[in-house]
Order: C-alpha cells, then sequence, then structure tokens
C-alpha cells in the first residue's frame, strides 16, 4: 500500500495511547489494530505489522519491570516456554483458519470475568491465601499456554487474561503477576512476530515508525504501574473487557 503523512498521523499516536493501556492492563491491541485500519491498512498487513510495533515497546516495559523486581523468577519459565509455544500454534492456525468460532467463545467467558474483577475488592489482594509451588508452576503453565495460543490467533485482551489468571488462579500479587505477564506477553509477541515476518505481510517504514511511539507509551505505562499498583489496574481491566466485547459483538 502507499504510505501517507496521514497514514502517520493516524496510527502513531493511537499506537502511544494503546502502548500507555498495554503496560499498564494489557489489551493495547484493542487501540492499536483498529488505528492501523482505520488508516487503510489491510487486515493481514494491519496484524503482522501491529506486532512489530507492540513486540518493540513491550520490550521496554518488561526490561524495566524486571529492574525494579517485579518478576517472580521461580514462574519465569512455565510463563515464557508455555507462551512461546502457544503463540506459535495460534499464528499458524491465523494464517490458516477463521477467528469466528474464537471470538463466539469470547462472548460468554467476558461477561464472568468482568464479574469477577468487580466482585474482586482489588486486583491482586491475594494476603493470606496459600497456593502449593507445584500447583501455582502448572496454573501459570496451562495459563501462559491458552493465552499464548489466543495472541497468536487473535491476540486483543491478552495480557488483561493473564493479568487475571496470574492474580486470580495463581494467587500472585499484583506486581509480580504484571511483571510475569509482561514477560509471557512478550514471548508470544515475538513468536508472532517471527511468524508473520516470514509470511511477508509487515510494512516496515509504519511499523518502525510506530515502535517509537510505542516505546514511549510502554515506558510511561510501567512507571505508572510502579508507582500506583492495583489502583489503576482494576478500572483499566474493566474499560478493556468492556471494549473488547463491544469489539467482538460488532465483528461478528
Amino acid at each position: 500500500m502507499e504510505l501517507t503523512i496521514l497514514t502517520f498521523i493516524i496510527v502513531c499516536p493511537l499506537v502511544f495511547l494503546a502502548s500507555f493501556v498495554d503496560a499498564v492492563a494489557g489489551g493495547g491491541g484493542l487501540i492499536a489494530l483498529p488505528a492501523y485500519l482505520l488508516a487503510g491498512v489491510p487486515m493481514h498487513n494491519a496484524i503482522a505489522t501491529n506486532k512489530l510495533s507492540s513486540s518493540a515497546g513491550t520490550v521496554f516495559s518488561t526490561v524495566r519491570l524486571c529492574r525494579n523486581k517485579f518478576v517472580d523468577w521461580g514462574l519465569a519459565l512455565p510463563c515464557i516456554s508455555m507462551a512461546l509455544l502457544g503463540s506459535y500454534i495460534g499464528a499458524n492456525l491465523a494464517l490458516r483458519a477463521s477467528d469466528t468460532l474464537l471470538r463466539w467463545m469470547l462472548i460468554p467467558v467476558l461477561p464472568v470475568v468482568s464479574f469477577y474483577v468487580l466482585k474482586k475488592k482489588e486486583i491482586g489482594d491475594n494476603s493470606g491465601i496459600k497456593i502449593g509451588r507445584k500447583k501455582q508452576w502448572l496454573i501459570c503453565a496451562l495459563s501462559s499456554l491458552a493465552v499464548g495460543c489466543y495472541d497468536g490467533f487473535y491476540g486483543p485482551g491478552t495480557g488483561t487474561f493473564l493479568l487475571l489468571l496470574y492474580t486470580g488462579a495463581a494467587k500472585m500479587d499484583v506486581r509480580r503477576a504484571s511483571g510475569n505477564m509482561k514477560l509471557a506477553n512478550l514471548s508470544s509477541n515475538v513468536t508472532a512476530l517471527v511468524v508473520f515476518l516470514f509470511s511477508g505481510n509487515i510494512i516496515f517504514p509504519l511499523g518502525l515508525a510506530a515502535s517509537a511511539f510505542s516505546i514511549a507509551g510502554h515506558y510511561i505505562g510501567a512507571g505508572m504501574v510502579m508507582k500506583n499498583g492495583s489502583r489503576i489496574v482494576r478500572p483499566l481491566i474493566l474499560v478493556v473487557i468492556t471494549l473488547l466485547f463491544i469489539k467482538i459483538i460488532f465483528d461478528l
């Protein structure tokens, strides 16, 4: 496609906003992917180019959280390895199959997740709740595999789902859940990016420009997580889930 100044004006600021939201609570793809489509980028090119910019930004927010000890390194292996495997499976399926069935499956899931978030007093508040380390390891592995597959196949809301599973099922506190979520999300992003890279669908001039804005948004968003913790996570998760639900209904 022919790139114009208007293409960059539409995509880059919205990618910055998407990256900020993604660094805090995940779900930045709900903003970034439609931004590419709004600018007239064809669907397959939009998905592939969005993976480039989102991966670049996720690297910076992940590094920042890791440096500030927001990662439970004992759970890093299942989070990363299973997200890699899941994303590889999902991305290859995305190149061959329709995502309509998966979108239909999410329609009953999203209201249940919203109810959980509203009912829980504070995201990541697991004080007094103990869970065996082996069980926690298994939950993180299965969660990362399932959500990693979803990320490679479809994508929007990936970080949100990981954060909710890590805090709700694996009983991690929101700080370390955020760090491990970023590690898993980065792993799935990079794997899908490699698959799309070989498909030849990435528009590099637009993707590299958007990457700079993505890096800025992720860096600022990661700083908000470190300062405000779960206070800003809860409302943003609800916004992300609502937008994802509306988007799925609209697409169907």
